[in-house]
């Protein structure tokens, strides 16, 4: 069985990854063909709509690019049948224009992962496949190591723990600046959930998805996630998608299920400004509000390629300025009562993580 599985590992290491193109303009198709030419990918064209649902029922396809204006049925259509048969396949949407793509609550509906306005460039474009791509290999991982961890149910909490230490070293490892960063996110969320007398499994949790809770970072290009210089608008909006990222790289493994809500909603905001949904107040899950405090102190009170670490009367200043607003009001008070009557308990945790 072992040697069986790994013998399929190494067939998934030499193929290349597939994506299939569906637009009613050649022109498009022939240009992302000679885009893609000589890549990592193999790449598919398909000018029918209805031709590209059958192709995609009969063969294996990690990614697809899929125009929204066209007939018989346009983008939206093709998604909501590719959707009855097929929940995982990768799914970037082509506008003509911004005003003309489908309402939010479709996207989400149908899990579109993305879309972009069509440009004789494909710039934008590049970048959501290369974002998609590196997030399908990190879903294929974890859907090979849940394969093995289902062979042995007594080494299943050992295997899963180690498998979260080595996704978030290789995002953390990129950048020195936020080495030890889920680390000690991990543990302020711990400090804030044995205040407020959690129950030990939901402490669990918080552990465990503080570790795990920019995991999607992964999906995010070097080029973004590295650079020292202020971030365009357009690549702010990429950096925005690594929650949603996570929580598609983790939701094809039964084990993670119970961390999906910390890994997806850490950004969302109080007054219902964050992102990836802008949930308000209570519709935010718990674990995700503790978490959201705890990652922002972190990152506030830790150095960056652009900046020192922050005054820490200023960071106190600061959580006290967003209660209600950022942060959960009630949730904030508690992290501030830490970090007034039980400080020792933060400086242990910033001196056994390197910042």
């Amino acid at each position: 069985m072992r040697k069986a599985l790994q013998e399929q590992l190494n067939r998934g290491i030499e193929e290349k990854y597939r994506i299939i193109a569906v637009d009613d303009e050649n022109g498009i198709l022939e240009s992302l063909s000679v885009f893609l030419k000589g890549s990592e990918y193999e790449f598919v064209g398909v000018t029918d709509p209805i031709e590209a649902i059958e192709t995609v029922k009969k063969e294996h396809f990690d990614l697809m690019i899929l125009d929204f204006m066209m007939t018989p049925l346009h983008g939206d259509e093709v998604v909501e049948e590719i959707r009855k048969f097929n929940k995982e396949l990768y799914i970037l949407l082509l506008t003509g224009h911004k005003d003309l793509a489908p309402p939010l609550e479709t996207i989400k509906r149908l899990d579109i992962q993305g879309y972009c306005e069509k440009s004789d460039k494909f710039d934008q474009l590049l970048l959501l496949i290369e974002s998609g791509i590196k997030s399908i290999k990190q879903m294929h991982e974890i859907k090979k190591i849940n394969r093995e961890l289902t062979e042995s149910n007594s080494k299943l909490e050992k295997a899963y723990l180690d498998m979260v230490e080595t996704l978030r070293f290789t995002v953390e490892a990129k950048d020195s600046y936020t080495r030890g960063h889920s680390d000690r996110v991990s543990e302020f969320s711990v400090l804030i959930g044995e205040k407020v007398n959690l129950p030990e499994e939901q402490i669990k949790l918080l552990r465990v998805g503080g570790l795990f809770h920019d995991i999607g970072k992964i999906g995010i290009p070097d080029s973004i996630l590295l650079k020292t210089e202020k971030l365009t608008d357009e690549e702010y909006a990429e950096i925005k998608k690594h929650p949603s990222i996570g929580a598609y790289i983790l939701g094809s493994a039964e084990i993670f299920k119970d961390i999906i809500p910390i890994v997806k909603h850490h950004h969302e905001r109080f007054d219902g400004t964050g992102y990836p949904d802008r949930l308000k107040g209570e519709e935010i899950p718990y674990l995700a509000r503790i978490a959201a405090v705890a990652d922002t102190f972190d990152a506030m009170t830790s150095r960056r390629s652009y900046r020192n670490a922050l005054d820490l009367e200023y960071v106190k200043n600061e959580i006290k300025k967003c209660e209600g607003t950022q942060f959960d009001p009630e949730l904030a008070e508690v992290f501030l009562d830490i970090l007034e009557n039980d400080f020792y308990k933060i400086q242990e945790i910033q001196d056994k993580y390197i910042k």
